[in-house]
């Protein structure tokens, strides 16, 4: 399908979603938010994508939702409302493909949102990041739920209720993005992450992320099971084979995905 909200774009085995508002700091409008999880939901889906980049365009990564929407909605519908601008949480954990977040200068409420809720989150060293909707008498409950599993309580409370910014620096101590990089070279930086997350083998990719995801909320024991069965389930593929294969044969492997 076409998009207007947000550009589609391939390069190799990389797919990039651009935020494309930049005029409107890339704010979630109601067809941004639904865009961006169709445009996941296809690349997901496309054979020839093995990793994706999700980056705003102008300015700022995402400044949030876009509440020039809010005094419109009747009061039946802030809930379905609500309920998509989170969607992205959902539709990136069932992905099979990692989705790397390319933040700049302003990952901010549900922009912020789309950052934790990306597997991988790659930020120039002058952004700034806040789940502020506090501040506005508003709550930014989707975009703490993914920092709630990795944050202690009193750290996960005061981001939801302080609504404070926080640089680059300090997420990256709290380990809500992966890496700090100068601003003029996060898009090589960014790049050169999704392409070796692309070499890896795609079946291994999808089987470990779908584990992650699932085992989270399971008991200790649980996990230990669980984990046993994803190994065993994944030792039997094609592209296993060819990882051993190439380990004995000292070349690098050829995946085929299955």
């Amino acid at each position: 399908m076409e998009f207007e909200a947000v550009n589609v774009e391939m390069e190799g085995a990389v797919g990039f979603i651009t935020l494309n508002r930049p005029d409107q700091y890339n704010t979630f409008s109601t067809p941004l938010a639904r865009e961006l999880n169709e445009a996941l939901v296809q690349l997901d889906r496309d054979e020839a994508v093995r990793v994706v980049v999700v980056k705003g365009a102008g300015k700022v990564f995402s400044t949030g939702i876009d509440l020039s929407e809010f005094p419109e909605k009747k009061p039946e519908e802030f809930k379905p409302w609500i309920s998509l601008m989170d969607q992205m949480h959902k539709t990136i954990a069932d992905m099979g493909k990692p989705v790397v977040a390319m933040a700049h200068r302003y990952a901010v409420a549900n922009g912020a949102g789309l950052l934790f809720a990306a597997d991988f989150a790659i930020v120039s060293e002058d952004t700034r990041i806040g789940t502020t909707a506090i501040n506005l008498g508003l709550l930014c409950t989707g975009p703490i739920i993914p920092v709630s599993y990795g944050l202690g309580k009193k750290k996960g409370l005061e981001m939801l209720l302080a609504g404070d910014m926080i640089d680059a620096q300090e997420a990256e101590r709290l380990g809500l993005v992966n890496k700090v990089v100068p601003a003029e070279n996060l898009e090589a930086e960014t790049r050169a992450f999704a392409e070796k997350l692309a070499q890896k083998s795609p079946v291994a990719m999808a089987m470990g992320k779908r584990f992650y995801y699932r085992m989270l909320d399971m008991d200790f024991d649980r996990r230990l099971e669980y984990g046993s069965e994803v190994f065993s389930e994944l030792c039997i593929t094609e592209d296993a084979r060819e990882g051993v294969a190439s380990f004995f044969e000292k070349r690098k492997p050829k995946w085929k995905g299955k």
